[in-house]
């Protein structure tokens, strides 16, 4: 008898108790025999459709969906509407979209969920606010600035704004 480790392996003599084939005829899992290894990335995209539109110019776009059905074009067409329109059966505003022409009428649409708060009377166009314990930076379009935006404030986050339109800003905040 032995102190320490097996003769055979545990799975070769579960396998061999099972009736189960082991050597070269087993089958592998996909993701064993492709090499796939690690963490995946995370997603992307909350939705991605397809949608026929070829009265739209251009071979990209990118917009932001605001509640309410407001559209702010960031490139391309200056009517993505149809693209939208798509997009919306699958996610609810606000949301960030970007869409790329695969043939004359067929376009992929992408979109993310977002969030969107309004500041008025912000300056700049970015802003980054970070709370780390009694710690607290704040800048604006990458300057130190002073004052405090209660509504993004979060303990323990750096969050990020972006000014979509006037006084309507995408917020964006990751845990320290």
């Amino acid at each position: 008898m032995r102190l320490f480790g097996r003769r055979e392996p545990l799975h070769t003599q579960l396998a061999r108790e099972a009736g189960l084939p082991l050597g070269e005829e087993t089958t592998r899992p996909a993701w064993d025999t492709a090499g796939i290894h690690g963490l995946h990335r995370e997603r992307r995209f909350d939705a991605v459709v397809t949608v026929e539109a070829p009265e739209i110019d251009g071979d990209r776009a990118s917009f932001v969906a605001l509640p309410g059905g407001d559209l702010v074009v960031e490139e391309g067409p200056g009517d993505p509407t149809p693209l939208a329109t798509a997009l919306d059966r699958e996610l609810e505003a606000p949301y960030r979209a970007e869409a790329v022409r695969r043939d004359e009428a067929l376009w992929a649409v992408a979109g993310r969920r977002i969030e969107v708060v309004e500041l008025p009377g912000v300056g700049g166009d970015e802003l980054e606010l970070a709370f780390h314990g009694p710690e607290r930076t704040f800048r604006i379009d990458g300057k130190p600035g002073f004052g405090s935006i209660p509504v993004l404030e979060r303990p323990e986050h750096v969050v990020r704004a972006r000014r979509i339109a006037a006084e309507l800003w995408e917020v964006d905040a990751d845990p320290l």
